[in-house]
Parts: C-alpha cells; sequence; structure tokens
C-alpha cells in the first residue's frame, strides 16, 4: 500500500509545479516553431542561437560580477556546447523526414538513456517505485501518441527509416546534455554551467549557421510576423535554459525528461481552448496517467532506518578501531575552525593528506 503522506509533501509539489512550468516552455517553443514553418522558415540552428547568445550575456555578466574562479574544466563546458546544440538541431531536422508520431515515440528513448547514463556516471540508486513511476508516464504517453486523431499525422515521411535514425540519434544526445548539466549543477555551479554553455553553444550554432543555414536566412523577408516567432521562442528557450538546472539540482534529469512528457498534453489543451479543435477522450486518461506517474516517481524515499543504525555503528566502530576519544572528537568538530579539525585529522591519521578543493 502506497504511503501517501511520503509523496504529498512541499518537496515533491514544488518539483511538479516547476516540471509543469517548464513543460509549458517547451509547449509554447513548439507552437512559436510551427509558426516559423507555416511562413516557409527552416532555420532550426538560428532559432537556438538568440537563446545562447542571451545566456552568455546574462550570465556571463553575472559570473564576472561574482569574480569566482572556475569550479569545473572549460573544455567540459565545450563538449557539452556542441552536444546541446547538435541535439536541438537533429530532432527539429528528422520532422523533415518521418512522421510527427515517430518523432514522439522515439523522443522517449532519452528516458531510459537518461537511467542508465545517471546510474552508471553519477551513481544515482533507483528504488523500485521510481522505476513503476517512469513505466506510467511512457505508457500515458504512448496512449497520446496513438490516440492521435490527425490522419495527417500519422503520415511516414519521405525517408522514415533516416528520420528515425535522426531521432534516436537526437534523443541520445538530449540525455548526455541533461546529465552532464546535472553533473556540473551538483558539482560545480549553476552561473558557471549557463555561462559557458550559452558561450560556447553560440559558437557552435553560429559556425553551423554559416556553413547550414546561410542560403535560408537570406531568403526570409524580415518582418514582425517573421520577427516575433523568433524572438518569443529566444525568451521562451531563455527562462527554460535558467529553469532546468534548478530542477536538476533538486530531482536529476530523470525527473525532468519525465515532466516534460507533458508538453504533448498541453500542446492538445491548446488546440482544444485555442484553436477550436476536438480531440479523442483518451487524451485525458493519457495525461491523468502521465500526473500519476509523475507522482509516484517525485515522491520522496523514506530513510531506512536499519540503514541509518548500521552508518552509526560503524562510525563508531572507526573510532574505535583508530583510537579517537568521541568526546574529543565532537568538541573540536563543534569549534568550527578548520585549523582545529586539520590539526586533529594530523594527530589521527598522520597517513592520510587533506586537500581543499
Amino acid at each position: 500500500m502506497m504511503n501517501m503522506k511520503g509523496i504529498w509533501t512541499k518537496q515533491t509539489l514544488i518539483n511538479l509545479l516547476l516540471g509543469q512550468f517548464l513543460s509549458l516552455l517547451i509547449t509554447a517553443t513548439g507552437f512559436l516553431s510551427s509558426e516559423l514553418a507555416r511562413k516557409g522558415i527552416n532555420a532550426p540552428t538560428s532559432q537556438s542561437f538568440l537563446n545562447y547568445v542571451l545566456l552568455a550575456l546574462f550570465y556571463g555578466v553575472l559570473m564576472i560580477y561574482r569574480q569566482e574562479g572556475i569550479k569545473a574544466k572549460w573544455y567540459f563546458y565545450i563538449l557539452l556546447g556542441i552536444v546541446d546544440v547538435e541535439a536541438n538541431f537533429l530532432v527539429v531536422k528528422a520532422y523533415q523526414y518521418t512522421s510527427l508520431t515517430s518523432v514522439m515515440l522515439l523522443d522517449c528513448w532519452a528516458i531510459p538513456c537518461v537511467l542508465l547514463f545517471t546510474w552508471f556516471f553519477l551513481k544515482t540508486k533507483y528504488r523500485p517505485r521510481k522505476l513503476v513511476g517512469v513505466a506510467i508516464c511512457i505508457a500515458g504517453l504512448v496512449l497520446v501518441i496513438f490516440s492521435d486523431v490527425h490522419a495527417a499525422d500519422r503520415s511516414s515521411g519521405s525517408n522514415p527509416i533516416k528520420g528515425d535514425i535522426i531521432v534516436i540519434a537526437g534523443a541520445t544526445l538530449y540525455a548526455v546534455s541533461n546529465v552532464s548539466e546535472e553533473f556540473f549543477v551538483k558539482s560545480a555551479d549553476m552561473v558557471e554551467l549557463m555561462a559557458f554553455l550559452g558561450l560556447f553553444g553560440a559558437i557552435v550554432s553560429g559556425c553551423q549557421i554559416g556553413i547550414l543555414e546561410r542560403n535560408e536566412l537570406r531568403s526570409i523577408h524580415w518582418s514582425a510576423g517573421a520577427a516575433l516567432p523568433f524572438v518569443g521562442f529566444s525568451l521562451a528557450m531563455f527562462l527554460f535554459y535558467s529553469f532546468v538546472p534548478v530542477l536538476l539540482k533538486r530531482s536529476g534529469a530523470t525527473m525532468l525528461n519525465l515532466a516534460l512528457l507533458t508538453s504533448d498534453m498541453w500542446a492538445v489543451v491548446i488546440r482544444i481552448f485555442v484553436y477550436h479543435q476536438k480531440v479523442d477522450w483518451i487524451y485525458f486518461v493519457a495525461f491523468a496517467a502521465v500526473a500519476v506517474g509523475l507522482l509516484v516517481y517525485s515522491g520522496r524515499d523514506k530513510v531506512d532506518k536499519n540503514v541509518a543504525d548500521e552508518g552509526i555503528v560503524r562510525s563508531k566502530r572507526f573510532d574505535e578501531e583508530t583510537g579517537l576519544d568521541p568526546a574529543r572528537k565532537d568538541a573540536i568538530e563543534s569549534s568550527g575552525t578548520e585549523e582545529n579539525r586539520q590539526s586533529f585529522d594530523a594527530e589521527t591519521m598522520p597517513g592520510i593528506q587533506f586537500q581543499g578543493r
């Protein structure tokens, strides 16, 4: 029997609300991209370029103001910038070759990739309840995909196999980007991450635009109708990138990807109330399934009392083996001075050298 008190916590609700805010931002970028496509503008890298510039300027100024050193190797951010730019490019590019249904379904490949990468590289442990939550979310999305009422969405595309391969590659890169951002957020700094991601993302995007999209940009007849979707897309992406690290630090990359599944549901809501289109009732069942899955996944795990007691026993046994006086240890730790702690470490463990970060 599931303990609802372990799920309905303040932290859980904040994570869910933040995830849905990010999902709405992604929905907004999707509709703005559709508006650009309807106007005959096909420049996916150019759409993301302004977002990276905004990130570099805003967070770069914050970095300069704080005057703090770089906490992670700068060349890792170059790799992250390349991965992030190409992930965005590949998924948008896939729409030219395969169907919307295939893109939506295969984009879910990012979720098992994130689970694998976080387990292998970040040593994240997933309890069975969290895996159940993931399964419920994916099942809800599958219901949405296979109940799509628009026949046009089921068209095979010009080259389905090529498009499907591109989607899988893009989803894998999304997973790499999300897990890398989670690592940098938890080990380095959010401001540093966003500043360097914006800087190197802008450089990579600029180079790619010059190679692939310069002719497309020249052919665009710039007007308010063409410029406003570009600006709106960039602002929505800027907000999305700014709040993603917050959710990554609170809940991790898996929760982020699960929360973004509801962007398809919000798109349905907009179709109903804005465009007055009819949709299947199964959409609402699917939305409820994804909501339940998110709730199950984001619920806080209880700390096993036996595990905690075992940790205390190990600590006491370690103190006894090293000859530490518990009373003296507590007094020195409570003094809070670095000199006392280093002196204490040197006396009790002379064979170990401690270095600051």
